[in-house]
This record gives C-alpha cells, structure tokens and sequence, in this order.
C-alpha cells in the first residue's frame, strides 16, 4: 500500500512539472506539422542559417541593384484620365553572399515566387502608380535565379497604370513625354543604389507594341534622385517614351466635317435674298452641326482649363458659320428699309414713268436733258419696281421718276421737270461676302496649318 502512494506521488509531481506527459507513450508530443520541411535546395542555400529580413551586407557599403525593362506592351493612353498602361518584365540584379552555395559545373538554381517570399529582395514600386499587379495565370510570373557565387536574378510580369501629366494645347497635333519612375520604398541611396544596369540599353520594346491613336518615336532612360523631407534621398530611375498623335482620324472625323460645314454655309450667298424658306434652314441646320461637331470633341476630352488647337478651329468655324447666317440678316433688314424708302417716294412722286417705254414728251432733251441714247441705256436695266440683270451679274434695283423740279405756287416760277434716277443695291452685302468669306477661312487655314503641323 505504502508503494502505491508512492507512485501516485511520483505520477502528481511529473503532472506538475510537465513531464509526464512527454514520458507516456501515448501523450509524447509529436514534431511541429504546421512548419514545412526545408527542401533541398533551401538546405543547400543554408535559408534557416540567416536573417534574411535585413538587406545583405547590412550596415556596411549600399548594396548595388541593377535593372533592365523588358516592355512588352503600351496598352492605352487616356487624355480624360491622364494615364497610361504599361505590360513590362521588371528585372532585378544584386549579389546576396549569403546564397553562395557549392557547384561542381557552375549552374544556376531557378526557383518561383516561393522562395522569394524567404529571401531579402528589393522592394521596388512605381511612383504615381494608380493601379499595377503582378500576373498569376497560371502561377504568379515571378522567377528567382541564384548563381554558385551569389549572384541573384529577381525577374517579374507587371502591369502598371500610372499618371502621365500631358499638355494638351497642341491637341490633336501634339506629341507627349510620359514616364515610368521606378523607387525603392524603403532603402536610401545609404542602403541601396539603383542603376540602370546597361544604361539605355537596358530599355528593350518589342517592335510589334502600336497605339491606335500614337506613333511611338522613341524609349530611353534616365536616373535621378529624390528627396523626401521626413526620409531622406532615394535612387530614382525613369523610364520616357514619346508619343506622337495620328492626325489623319481627326481629320476625317473633325477638320473636314467642319470645313465642309462652313463651305455649306456660304451656298446661301448665292441664293435669292427672297428665298427666306431657302436660306434660313440652311444657316439654321449648318449652326446646329457645328456645335453637334464642338460637342462631341469635348466629350471625349479632360476639361482643361486652357484652349487646345481643335477648339480654336472649331470655334473660328462656328464663327464663320453663325456670321453667315448675321450676313443674311443684315440683306433682309437692309432690303426692307430699301423698299420702305422706295415706297415713300414713289406716294411723293407727281408722276413715275416707266423707263422700258417712256413717253416721248417725258423723253425729249430739251426738256429732261438727257438723250435718247441715255434713256436706253438706262431702260435696258428694267422697268420702275422691276428687276434686271446688269452686265457684271449682280442684281440692282433701279427707279426713274419725275421730279418737279419748282413749285410756281411757292416760288412764283415755273420749273422744268427733271428725272433723278435712284440706284437701290440691296445685294452688294452678298456680292462681297462671296469674296471676302473664302478669303478669310482660307488665310485662317493658312495661318492655323503653319502654327501646328
């Protein structure tokens, strides 16, 4: 009995000390199945043996890293936005002394993003990004070389959608600069020094990358620093591509409509200046397709602030359109204040002879004191009220009335009648916008062609 105490003791106290668990073939903790095996390869490159969250060579020189761009596509470019959209390999190179390992043959190692979630690698972003993320189908595009010597090749596929300040001003005849800034977050150019690693040919494109609506002229590269008041100067490197506009869909959708509008706009010169169901629909219908025109540019467009060279021909269209339609305005009114004065006169008159045929006592010399062969030179134009057409095609509106010349009541003398003649030219306003319209479009065109192209 004594000995069964005793081991019931024994059995309380390695309870307490937490031993009996681990001697009773039963209870004995097992190893950790939450903690992954250590593959060969990370048991070669010695993983658990260092601290891999500090940068290599820590607290010593600033570690080196060179990059090279593949681009692999310029997707879009968006003036609303002001962005564009950019497929590229980012490809990284650094030397990590603690991932040497022995090779009889000298060859590299190549693993995926698994084991460069293990390692230190630098930690690269894209300044004034918006949007970017690397690929994943059907695993994520990420490679990892390791070289015997410690050599490291950290390449990734990423697409990036980051700002680009564009002036627009030239637009649709302009050419734009836009850039990629690439930047370590977290290391100063104490710690890291970002390079080019070839200079600018570490920029490759492929040559099929086009653009719709852009020429591409040309890729190259450039390094600078920036400064951060709170932390201090970073390695910056740029990627710049210039990007020059096709002119020749905005001309077949914008410049042509227009031009054509304003041309449509001056038919109406030609046209009766009594045909008013004529000419107001066709002033009224080319004002209204201009700004359909104006509108549609602009929804498509950034609300900037300033004027860009499509608004200021488009405008100077509308100009020429809407002045046509004043031009008609003006010979209407004027026409009616030339009929109201002719109606005037003729109530004033005593007598208003016809010139077609006038009357041999109204036409004889000594009393009017023209000839007979000035009378048919004037007759031949047409009769009082009537309209002809003179020799150089434009029509005038002519009256030949008697005028009492003395009133024998007032002046106690009797006066020779005598005939004025009264020369109306009510369409000399279309007869010199038919001049002077073309004209002037045509030096704006140009004047406006010389500036932008």
């Amino acid at each position: 009995m004594c000995s069964n105490i005793f081991h019931q003791q024994i059995q309380e106290r390695n309870i307490k000390n937490g031993l009996w668990r681990s001697s009773h073939p039963i209870l004995k903790r097992g190893p950790d199945m939450t903690k992954s095996p250590m593959t060969k390869s990370e048991q070669l490159l010695r993983i658990d043996d260092h601290d891999f969250t500090m940068r290599p060579a820590f607290g010593g020189p600033p570690i080196p890293v060179g990059v090279d761009v593949q681009v692999e596509s310029l997707d879009t470019i968006s003036e609303v936005d002001m962005d564009f959209t950019m497929t590229l390999y980012l490809r990284h190179y650094w030397k990590d002394e603690r991932l040497s390992f022995t090779s009889t043959n000298n060859q590299s190692m190549t693993f995926d993003s698994r084991l460069a979630k293990k390692i230190w690698v630098p930690d690269m972003f894209f300044v004034h990004s918006k949007r970017s993320f690397i690929h994943d189908t059907t695993t994520d595009n990420v490679m990892l070389r390791v070289y015997p010597d410690g050599n490291v090749l950290y390449s990734l596929r990423v697409t990036v959608t980051a700002m680009c300040n564009m002036d627009l001003s030239r637009f649709p005849l302009d050419t734009q600069t836009c850039s990629l800034e690439i930047e370590s977050y977290a290391y100063t150019d104490d710690d890291l020094m970002l390079y080019w690693k070839k200079g600018n040919e570490s920029l490759n494109t492929d040559e099929r990358i086009s653009l719709s609506q852009f020429l591409i002229q040309k890729f190259h590269t450039t390094t600078k620093l920036a400064f951060y008041s709170s932390t201090g100067w970073y390695n910056r490197l740029y990627i710049h591509f210039t990007l020059r506009r096709h002119v020749f869909f905005f001309l077949l959708q914008t410049y042509f409509p227009a031009t054509l509008m304003v041309m449509l706009s001056w038919v109406s010169f030609w046209i009766d200046r009594r045909a008013v169901p004529a000419r107001v629909p066709l002033g009224i219908t080319t004002v209204l397709t201009m700004s359909t025109i104006i509108t549609g540019v602009n929804a498509s467009m950034p609300r900037v602030s300033y004027i860009k060279a499509v608004d200021i021909y488009l405008w100077v269209s509308f100009v020429f359109v809407f002045l046509s339609v004043i031009e008609y305005a003006a010979v209407n009114y004027l026409s009616t204040v030339q009929e109201r004065k002719e109606r005037k006169l003729r109530e004033r008159l005593p007598c208003t002879c016809g010139i077609g045929n006038p009357d041999d006592a109204m036409c004889d010399p000594q009393i009017t004191g023209y000839t007979t062969m000035d009378v048919n030179s004037i007759g031949n134009y047409g009769t009082a009220g009537n309209y002809g057409m003179p020799e150089n095609g434009g029509r005038q509106e002519r009256m030949f009335a008697q005028v009492v010349l003395g009133d024998p009541q007032l002046t106690g003398q009797v006066k020779r009648p005598g005939y004025v003649n009264i020369w109306i030219d009510t369409h000399a306003i279309d007869k010199y916008s038919r001049m002077v319209f073309p004209g002037s479009y045509f030096l704006f065109n140009i004047i406006y062609w010389s500036i932008y192209s």
